[in-house]
């Protein structure tokens, strides 16, 4: 699953490329995202920063809430699932990217694999979002099996990638022609597996645990 995204391109030159209007209110964005953190949306027209990942608030041992956990990937099958649901029937977005990373090598030794559109300065990943009580608005992106697809040596699953004459009908078409869009990428991908350490400091926010509840989401 995929807990790091980059974008690389001037705010300004991701607005006209997807045709927004640009309304980041002097947000700070990173080049690259982690779970939590502010990301980049399209979202009705106009380009906007989100936090990545829908606020769940779990409870301890004793029944006091505790820090809430950032969703940020939402299986396509899970889709019709009471956490989804409302966000997919009414709040699809799309998430601008040059590239998302994932982890590869052994627990501790992990570095990051870089996966992109080849010639392609930007694309475009499935997304919802919702306002939060904890976060504001905030997005998380949707992911599909990677069978059959360049993805697939790197990860079992893989962003929803989107052509630029689907971008309509994933924010704006019925729920059953967006899901339709919900598959892995049949084109050729960029894969650059790096020598990078997966955190590379300590000062970096660092990936969320896994999941609580595997497959829930």
């Amino acid at each position: 699953m995929c807990h790091l995204t980059r974008i690389t391109k001037p705010t300004g030159e991701v607005a006209a490329w997807f045709d927004a209007v640009e309304r980041l209110g002097g947000a700070n964005l990173a080049a690259e995202t982690y779970p939590g953190t502010p990301g980049l949306v399209i979202a009705e027209g106009e380009l906007r920063a989100m936090t990545w990942g829908f606020p769940l608030v779990l409870k301890g041992a004793k029944g006091q809430p505790l820090k809430p956990k950032p969703v940020n990937n939402a299986r396509d099958d899970k889709l019709g699932t009471a956490f989804w649901r409302e966000s997919f029937v009414e709040r699809r977005c799309l998430i601008p990217l040059t590239g998302w990373g994932e982890a590869e090598g052994a627990r501790g030794r992990m570095t990051r694999t870089w996966l992109a559109l080849p010639d392609a300065p930007l694309f475009a990943a499935a997304g919802m979002w919702r306002s939060s009580d904890e976060w504001g608005d905030c997005y998380t992106m949707v992911m599909t099996d990677s069978a059959g697809t360049d993805a697939a040596s790197v990860h079992e699953r893989m962003p929803v990638l989107l052509a630029p004459d689907d971008y309509a009908c994933w924010t704006g078409g019925t729920p059953d022609a967006a899901f339709r869009l919900c598959r892995g990428w049949e084109g050729p991908l960029a894969i650059d597996r790096t020598n990078e350490p997966w955190a590379k400091a300590a000062t970096a926010p660092a990936p969320p645990p896994p999941p609580v509840q595997p497959g829930l989401f």
